[in-house]
């Protein structure tokens, strides 16, 4: 469940009361306990304001303490009962604290979190996340506390009469989980087909991966970076080329263009493709090429552990 019930933290709601003047930016900044204390500050005279609490209970949860979380959105809930987004933020505060405990102590919250869910999806037909949600929820669940592939298949049914893209790559994903990879393709391309997003390439990118077919992923990539044209791209393709020992020249050529094109935005640091250019010279048996990017990854993250056994396969070589 935990790719789509974090999604219940995005919204951020605008305020208009100057107390609250700057709470957006620091969320946007990341900046989540200094935002829990403005809000809570803010409570402390407006202890009614739904808009305050939402927002507390969201500063709560972007800093995974779910159990303070719960309790700002289960206050919304008892406010205003008809409103679906509180059922749903409710029901994902719960499902993420379902994740961070035992699977003992989950079973005595998953009804509850099901029934969160269910409500919202009853009460807002539009609701496209409440029902990834679901999806989610029903396949990963066993069968004997209600999982159900059934069920999972209807809920993205309803995201595909919503949103062809959603409902495709939903059933992309019960497939995928449900170890059926030929269905798993044939859904997420549809979803390249319809909508041609970055996230639907990456999910078939990465279906091809959990199958070891790392020359499809390649083609997948390549595919991709002819229409979005986002150097992260290159960073794929030498990924793959290097963890899977495959069109190693391409790999190679794709890191190096990553790293003359770098900006942070590009989200993954300059010290992984060096580490991938590190992976891929040891392959070629480049032993100095290796030892010299494998040493560029290390000043630059040295705390990372895999980059330290990296480097004493290198020596081994």
């Amino acid at each position: 469940m935990r790719n789509f019930l974090l999604v219940f933290l995005l919204p951020i709601m605008t305020f208009s009361q100057s107390n609250l003047d700057g709470i957006e930016a620091l969320f946007q900044k990341k900046q989540f306990k200094k935002a829990q204390q403005k809000v809570s500050d803010y409570l402390k005279t407006h202890p009614n304001n739904l808009q305050a609490i939402e927002l507390l209970g969201d500063a709560y949860g972007h800093q995974k303490k779910w159990d303070a979380a719960i309790l700002q959105y289960e206050k919304l809930v008892k406010n205003k009962e008809n409103e679906a987004n509180y059922h749903y933020k409710y029901g994902g505060a719960l499902g993420m604290k379902a994740l961070s405990i035992s699977k003992l102590k989950a079973l005595g919250i998953i009804g509850d979190v099901k029934e969160a869910f269910l409500k919202a999806a009853e009460l807002d037909k539009n609701h496209i996340a409440t029902r990834w949600a679901l999806v989610e929820l029903y396949m990963q669940l066993p069968g004997i506390i209600g999982g159900s592939k059934s069920k999972s298949l209807l809920y993205a049914g309803e995201l595909e009469a919503l949103s062809k893209v959603d409902g495709y790559l939903a059933k992309g994903y019960v497939y995928e989980y449900d170890d059926e990879p030929e269905l798993a393709e044939k859904y997420y391309k549809m979803a390249i087909k319809e909508g041609g997003s970055v996230t639907c390439y990456n999910k078939l990118t990465t279906l091809y991966e959990n199958e070891e077919e790392p020359e499809k992923a390649i083609e997948n990539i390549e595919t991709a970076h002819k229409k979005h044209q986002r150097n992260a791209m290159h960073y794929q393709i030498g990924k793959v080329a290097a963890e899977y020992n495959v069109e190693l020249q391409k790999g190679e050529r794709c890191l190096k263009a990553y790293l003359d094109n770098y900006s942070a935005e590009d989200g993954v640091p300059k010290a992984w493709a060096n580490y991938r250019l590190a992976q891929i010279h040891m392959h070629k048996k480049n032993k100095q090429e290796a030892l010299k990017y494998i040493e560029l990854a290390i000043v630059e993250l040295p705390k990372v552990k895999s980059f330290k056994e990296q480097k004493e396969r290198i020596l081994n070589l």
